[in-house]
């Protein structure tokens, strides 16, 4: 499973030109899944994502998770995470789980996330979808781990 972990101010989706939610602050989540990953690994990013310190606390420093700062999750599913582009212009994918494997691996990983922050937001998985948000910091950052 590879994540990109965005910090925000705030976030909407537009799912197939329908609007899909917001949050206001927080973090946008893209997630990717390869074929070996398990509900393990969903397990340990889901744990590390909420956990991560890169909230301030009072003093300004990065001390604080979403979990003691307060906020919610956008969770977007995002094959193209895996995309490599080491040979060639047109990136390959093979590395990205087929549909059939990462479909209930993101729908896992978005029930995981709504039992720990009720009010987020998801997208749908295979859906055409556009995102806007205001970063903040900026603070972006990858979570992965690969079932090996």
């Amino acid at each position: 499973m590879k994540c990109v972990v965005q910090r925000v101010k705030s976030a909407s989706i537009t799912i197939d030109g329908v609007f899909g939610g917001e949050i206001g602050e927080g973090l946008v989540v893209l997630a990717a899944y390869c074929d070996t990953d398990t509900e393990s690994v969903i397990d340990y990013c889901v744990d590390k994502i909420i956990n991560l310190r890169i909230f301030s606390d009072a003093e300004g420093k990065l001390n604080n998770s979403l979990l003691n700062a307060g906020g919610n999750i956008m969770l977007v599913s995002n094959f193209t995470l895996y995309g490599d582009t080491s040979k060639g212009r047109r990136p390959s994918y093979s590395k990205s789980a087929k549909a059939e494997i990462s479909k209930p691996l993101y729908l896992l990983t978005e029930q995981k996330i709504k039992g720990i922050f009720p009010n987020s937001v998801s997208g749908e998985f295979g859906a055409d979808m556009q995102i806007s948000l205001v970063n903040d910091g900026p603070v972006t950052l990858t979570v992965e781990k690969e079932n090996v």
